[in-house]
């Protein structure tokens, strides 16, 4: 078969595609990047939010026109969006054009599914908490970007209250570290030159093992192991959560060069009684004093965080309240989602909603504060020569990159003004212009 998958949503979403679609090519099928010459097309959906359901049941009914115009013989739909939605009796009646669901828990079985010839629509949710690890003898197959995401963890114990994502993939099942080095090591003998960690929380990494095994000895433990392959390869780590990042952990990243001072800690918020209705087990203060403790145990640490508005019982002072900590903060990166409300979870139930467009009205006001932000602080890279791994060449004479301090797509990049630069080399850049979100130089 020809296969081609859509993938959505998360890195954990394109680690699980890239671990199906490898089990696909061991067994013989063949890919395509157009899915109009696929026989057997793969959704891999994303149902966290309305937004993100609402854009994977849009890329269903695209997909299923190449049922009617293209070669696609097989549409098959996997991940989130299938695994919430399980119970619901209208999930094949509202898609007949899907010929299979599976859960996120159903990886492993994409092969079987490829290859069954069932007419009815075939349906398999098992258990996630009984999945497996991924099986290291089957290569991934990557999406010929420099960088690559390693999973340390599946699920999560957390229990805040506008998330669902427990009960899609399970309670936490941290992976022994001699897989997550075995896995990231691969990647680098194949060329991969970022490996990024990833988890729904990658610093709660171990809290489920008894030998006392960390994140922070995933770190240590993948720093040395990487360098001795490739020292120049960088390792960085996303969705860390405030109550389990330690100065263990900050110290770690200070201690070896090749692992990126970046952390991505999302806060959801920052006044404190809006903290406790969310599930967040931390304090306005307690968030002040990590980062605090971060920027003094690394100044030149790049900060990243993400925040909810108008989520059930946000008064006007809560969010005032959040938007002071936005600039006493000055986060370097900052992600701002509204309130995404469904019946399914705990925060439905809890009094005082806000409307949609108060929200949005919230979420402009701090994109619009975080740009100013953003602005002063690229502005203060100007001068400054930066290492930047090079990724694409949109026109002659310019590349795209990253710095350290740049994480791919949900950051902004570095142009640079240069010609004959090899896609994944790095390269020292002057930087001569600061944006609200990008920075560009020339090739030092």
């Amino acid at each position: 078969m020809i296969i081609y998958f859509e993938t959505l949503g998360c890195s954990r979403n394109q680690v699980d595609s890239e671990v199906m679609l490898g089990k696909l090519l061991a067994a013989g099928h063949t890919r395509t990047h157009d899915p109009a010459k696929a026989r057997v097309i793969v959704v891999n959906t994303c149902g966290f939010i309305a937004s993100a359901a609402d854009e994977a049941v849009d890329t269903i009914l695209e997909m299923a026109q190449y049922k009617k115009q293209g070669a696609c013989r097989r549409l098959i739909v996997t991940g989130c969006l299938a695994q919430r939605y399980k119970d619901d009796p209208g999930l094949t009646d509202s898609l007949p054009e899907v010929d299979a669901f599976l859960g996120t828990g159903a990886c492993e079985q994409i092969v079987d599914v490829v290859a069954d010839g069932a007419v009815s629509c075939l349906t398999l949710f098992p258990d996630p908490n009984a999945r497996s690890f991924a099986d290291l003898s089957v290569d991934r197959a990557l999406s010929g970007d420099p960088y690559a995401f390693v999973k340390v963890s599946e699920g999560c114990n957390r229990h805040c209250t506008y998330c669902i994502i427990p009960t899609l993939r399970g309670r936490q099942r941290s992976r022994p570290l001699d897989d997550i080095c075995t896995d990231a090591l691969s990647l680098v003998t194949q060329g991969v030159k970022e490996i990024i960690l990833t988890a729904e929380n990658t610093t709660d990494y171990g809290r489920d093992l008894k030998d006392g095994t960390g994140f922070a000895d995933v770190l240590e433990t993948l720093s040395r192991q990487t360098a001795a392959v490739d020292p120049d390869v960088w390792i960085r780590m996303l969705y860390t959560h405030p109550e389990s990042l330690t100065r263990q952990i900050v110290d770690t990243v200070k201690a070896h060069d090749n692992i990126c001072a970046y952390y991505d800690v999302p806060i959801q918020h920052a006044d404190t009684t809006m903290l406790r209705r969310m599930g967040r087990p931390y304090s306005r203060t307690q968030l002040k004093d990590l980062f605090a403790m971060i920027r003094q145990t690394d100044p030149d640490a790049a900060l990243r965080t993400t925040v909810i508005t108008g989520f059930p019982g946000e008064t006007q002072e809560m969010f005032d309240s959040l938007l002071h900590f936005i600039q006493e903060i000055c986060f370097d990166h900052l992600g701002v989602f509204t309130y995404s409300d469904a019946e399914d979870l705990p925060s439905h139930a809890l009094t005082d909603h806000v409307s949609e467009d108060v929200a949005q009205v919230r979420h402009d006001t701090l994109m619009a504060a975080q740009a100013e932000i953003s602005g002063q602080i690229n502005q203060k890279h100007v001068g400054k020569t930066y290492l930047v791994l090079v990724e694409e060449n949109p026109e002659p004479g310019l590349f795209t990159g990253r710095t350290m301090f740049q994480a791919p797509e949900v950051d902004g990049v570095t142009f640079i003004y240069s010609d004959g630069l090899a896609i994944g080399s790095r390269v020292q850049v002057k930087i001569t212009d600061g944006y609200e979100y990008d920075i560009a130089g020339e090739k030092a």
